[in-house]
């Protein structure tokens, strides 16, 4: 106890200086802003501002990153209550009944019990962020090649299990992004592979070009093709806090939602959309009347806001302490520690503890900054609302062009990531999600350097995988998920859950 409280005095004093408050209260306001702008989204945002972090110091870079992905989560709120749009896909499920909370007058209170939610659910994960830091963090000290190699495979598995649809196309996108970080030169012996004697794809394609392409470009022209009108609720804010009955119905429903947010955020392939879904499902099963639900119940906005937002920060437990990227977000993340000389795992806790425990302290920080922005803000958010998105996009791609040009001042690189942005784009159209290819590329050079080096300290015997305790019990579990996955019975369960979705 005594050295978590070191630990966490070590991280406020990073956190408070005056440069990453600022990165922070940044962070924090583009999440918003990010959340508000429907179909935007923190993983196209933070995929765009890559290049931006190159020449912010480390610590400063990762906690603005942060505070664009769990601000997003708050962001999406807003829209979601006040417009009936989903500005951020965690949010999809507030608009049940936080825009029929609007459509009653009582748009203060939903958006009040999203923040207060948000703001305990966020506190609590930091919290538990920074309990189970150092425990995890001696347990991946004990993991060699193999079980590192075991360890992947697992994270990819859960990516293919819990991603929608078709199980063949998730596993389809995972072996996609398996083989383009292959282009490129052989990790061992500089060789030259995959690249078709092409002097750009030489050194491999970049991590920024895919992501940015794939859902910064692909997003935008999604996006164009929706001419929904938006249903803003024009009536002044009255009543913005809750009353007690308010209060007293939503605790419960709060506290369920951060304890499923926080389970479900550190699994791999989980996340804040899943989170919330399984909150709002869950208070549904448990309330005295569900036919509440989707009618204005405040508990169908605390309990989902809630867990996506105690997801969204739980996911940075295993990519601080294993290395592992729960989600694509966090693969985005580990993309932007790579940049920045930062091997993701164990080590940084070890070796670079300022900035582990300046990023928890932050994350802290970052929550209580948001509840004091947010709800003054709502009124130019909903005025930033009505700017058509045909005005914004052009805006948006050009910001995108500059900031992959700016990384190595190649032209090739744009035309690379123009190409990415046709491929996401026809991967959405026929239903392939992208997000497991995402994994996939970020995991690959990974995975190819510990199954070398499992192999070379096994003198090429495979059974190495089988025969380490640890390895072995990842790679059965992960097996037992793909074959549950793949039972058409449960199969045809998993497609109806995300049809509902």
């Amino acid at each position: 106890m005594t050295d978590l409280l070191a630990n966490l005095a070590l991280g406020f004093g990073v956190a408070f200086s005056p440069a990453n408050l600022g990165f922070c209260m940044l962070g924090a306001l583009v999440g918003t802003l990010i959340g508000v702008l429907p179909g935007v989204g923190p993983l196209a945002t933070i995929a765009m501002l890559l290049p931006i972090t190159f020449g912010l110091p480390p610590v400063g870079a990762l906690i603005m990153l942060a505070g664009i992905y769990y601000g997003a989560q708050y962001g999406g709120s807003t829209t979601s209550i006040l417009v009936n749009i989903p500005g951020e896909a965690a949010s999809v499920v507030t608009t049940l009944d936080g825009h029929q909370m609007a459509r009653q007058g009582r748009a203060g209170p939903a958006l009040a019990i999203a923040a207060i939610g948000s703001f305990f659910a966020g506190t609590v994960a930091t919290v538990l962020v920074a309990a189970l830091g150092a425990p995890l963090t001696s347990i991946a000290l004990l993991f060699g090649p193999a079980e590192y190699f075991s360890l992947m495979v697992l994270g990819l598995i859960f990516a293919v299990v819990l991603a929608k649809g078709s199980v063949v196309k998730a596993l389809t996108m995972i072996l996609l992004g398996l083989i383009l970080s292959m282009v490129g030169s052989d990790i061992e012996t500089g060789q030259s592979r995959m690249s078709f004697d092409i002097p750009e794809l030489a050194d491999g394609i970049g991590f920024v070009t895919v992501a940015m392409g794939v859902f910064g470009f692909a997003e935008i022209m999604r996006n164009l093709e929706h001419t929904d009108s938006r249903d803003v609720v024009n009536a002044k804010l009255t009543g913005l806090m809750p009353t007690w009955p308010d209060l007293k119905a939503c605790a419960p429903a709060i506290g369920r939602g951060t304890v499923l947010g926080s389970i479900l955020g550190i699994l791999p392939g989980g996340g804040a959309v899943i989170a919330a879904f399984a909150a709002y499902t869950f208070e549904k099963k448990v309330a005295r009347d569900p036919s509440r639900f989707g009618r204005g119940a405040i508990e169908g906005v605390a309990a989902p806001e809630s867990a996506n937002n105690a997801a969204a920060q739980t996911s940075f437990i295993p990519l601080l302490t294993l290395g592992i990227p729960p989600n694509a977000v966090m693969a985005l993340m580990v993309g932007a520690m790579t940049i920045h000389g930062i091997v993701p795992g164990p080590q940084v806790m070890t070796k670079q503890p300022e900035l582990f425990w300046g990023m928890i302290a932050s994350m802290w920080l970052g929550n209580a900054m948001l509840v004091i922005i947010n709800l003054p803000l709502v009124g130019v958010w909903v005025r930033l609302l009505r700017v058509p998105y045909r005005l914004l996009y052009p805006a948006i791609m050009i910001f995108c062009c500059i900031g992959v040009y700016s990384i190595n001042n190649s032209p090739s690189d744009v035309l690379i990531t123009a190409a990415f942005g046709l491929v996401g784009y026809w991967l959405s159209k026929h239903d392939f999600e992208p997000a497991p290819m995402l994994l996939g590329f970020v995991l690959g050079p990974l995975m190819e350097e510990n199954l070398r080096r499992a192999m070379l300290i096994a003198r090429g015997d495979p059974t190495t995988f089988l025969v380490r305790p640890i390895s072995a019990g990842l790679l059965a579990v992960a097996t037992l998920l793909l074959v549950v996955a793949l039972l058409p019975m449960i199969r045809k369960k998993r497609d109806e859950v995300f049809v509902e979705e």
